[in-house]
């Protein structure tokens, strides 16, 4: 629907099943030469392929329509117009642009996607979690726009960029709390760019987020790009990915969650064992056996190898494991 297609795209279904039938009626006369018998396989095969064709089309066309209706309505499609060009570069006006979208391009932007991985998704769960985003990031009025029915491209004005690793942790805390009850809801957080190269460039990094989840099969729900964008670059290469982890952590990869969660926070903690402890709510005594039993699972010992070891951990978070 975003490129035009017509219903009449599905064409090709039909396509399909008459080379699909020519070669099954060759086969089932080389199967049978019972007349009753060729007669009545023809007869559950034709009924079996001509629902399942005839039910495909009916259900990709009540999507489509579905489609239709979300991208055409009023100035919905105009927004998502401008925003494209934006996006591809296109010589609109800034001004003209702000215009049309009622949206200053000249501040900070943050972008975000919010979308759902459910086959049936509810275009009321996905405004709730777009209206969720914005309370959380203090926005008084965000962009939102609908990029298809499962999915919403949105820009929060004005952040700092100072500030944006405050907000990002408070964001994706608070996110995943929001979101607990909002079944197959994700949400990918760009970084903070000022003017109207700053809004393109943040909706990427968010675009960027949301294929590294997917890439991944991550079970997180909530991910910023300046968490993910090392972890994004280290597994644009799955198999020397896997290579690094298993060099890198050796039997530390499959440790409980409990012990690589508390030597991430202590490595994120520049090696701070106190600080470490305290943002774990755990006993500084613990902390340290803790990081004892990860030095006899590790190849080398994490202070020699503390960043090596930090990646490979965060790679492993934010993918499937395990440990889900």
């Amino acid at each position: 629907m975003r490129r035009g297609l017509t219903p009449s795209a599905l064409r090709a279904y039909r396509i399909v099943q008459s080379v699909f039938w020519q070669r099954w009626m060759s086969l089932t006369f080389r199967l049978t030469s019972d007349n009753v018998e060729l007669q009545e396989l023809l007869a559950v095969s034709a009924r079996s392929l001509f629902s399942f064709i005839d039910d495909t089309n009916a259900a990709i066309t009540e999507q489509m329509q579905r489609d239709r209706t979300e991208l055409t309505r009023g100035t919905q499609a105009e927004r998502r117009e401008t925003v494209e060009l934006i996006l591809a570069g296109a010589s609109i006006g800034r001004q003209r642009a702000a215009s049309r979208l009622g949206h200053n391009l000249d501040q900070n932007h943050t972008a975000a996607i919010v979308w759902s991985d459910l086959p049936d998704s509810d275009s009321a769960l996905l405004n709730r979690a777009t209206e969720a985003l914005a309370h959380l990031a203090r926005a008084e009025r965000t962009l939102s726009v609908v990029a298809t029915v499962a999915t919403r491209w949105v820009w929060i004005p004005g952040a700092a960029p100072s500030d944006l690793d405050r907000l990002e942790k408070e964001l994706e805390k608070a996110l995943e709390k929001a979101t607990a009850d909002m079944r197959g809801i994700r949400i990918a957080i760009g970084s903070t760019a000022p003017g109207i190269e700053g809004f393109r460039r943040s909706h990427f990094d968010a675009i960027a987020t949301q294929r590294l989840l997917a890439r991944l099969h991550s079970p997180q729900r909530v991910a910023s790009f300046d968490t993910v964008e090392l972890v994004s670059l280290v597994t644009q290469d799955a198999t020397r990915a896997d290579q690094f982890i298993k060099r890198t952590l050796g039997k530390f990869e499959s440790a409980s969650l409990e012990l690589q969660t508390a030597v991430r926070t202590f490595v994120d903690e520049q090696c701070n064992a106190s600080r470490a402890a305290t943002r774990l709510y755990t006993h500084r005594n613990t902390l340290l056996r803790q990081l004892t039993r990860a030095d006899e699972l590790l190849p080398r010992p994490l202070s020699e190898n503390s960043v090596n070891v930090a990646v490979a951990l965060d790679v492993v978070h934010w993918r499937a494991s395990s440990h889900e």
